[in-house]
């Protein structure tokens, strides 16, 4: 795709348009498929334009919300180390072991980590049992 700035002789309305090439351009302008959405004009060429430059350079406000991402991806791999290193892993039966641990006062209090839903996360935070959900991620993850 390329885009134009065009301009009528007849009314001197300038306007953008966009083709899908140079070529595309030419061949409508021969065939009279061009005209000036003002005045209706087939007096209509393009004019002057500077090219369009991408720029790659990044300004503050993107490269401090990069660093903050950053941090916090490096808070969570901590989090996550901790919690490993720390706590046993229940898989999917979070929920059943949670309640396990919440409701028989002989079972040992330790702490767990797992798979839950959303919705078995709000049943449990209902039965007044303290649950928190973690973003998890892969350390292979961007």
């Amino acid at each position: 795709m390329i885009k134009y700035k065009l301009k009528c002789i007849n009314c001197l309305t300038i306007f953008d348009s966009w083709f899908a090439s140079s070529k595309e351009y030419e061949k409508l302008k021969r065939l009279k498929h061009i005209n000036c959405h003002n005045c209706n004009s087939l007096k209509v060429e393009k004019t002057l334009m500077s090219p369009s430059i991408l720029n790659f350079r990044k300004d503050k406000s993107e490269i401090n919300k990069d660093k903050k991402l950053a941090e916090i991806r490096n808070k969570l791999k901590e989090y996550k180390r901790f919690i490993k290193n720390n706590f046993e892993y229940v898989g999917e039966k979070f929920a059943y072991e949670a309640r396990s641990i919440h409701y028989d006062d002989k079972k040992k209090k330790k702490g767990i980590y797992g798979k839950v839903t959303k919705k078995e996360a709000e049943e449990l935070k209902q039965e007044g049992i303290d649950t928190d959900i973690i973003p998890w991620f892969n350390e292979s993850d961007n």
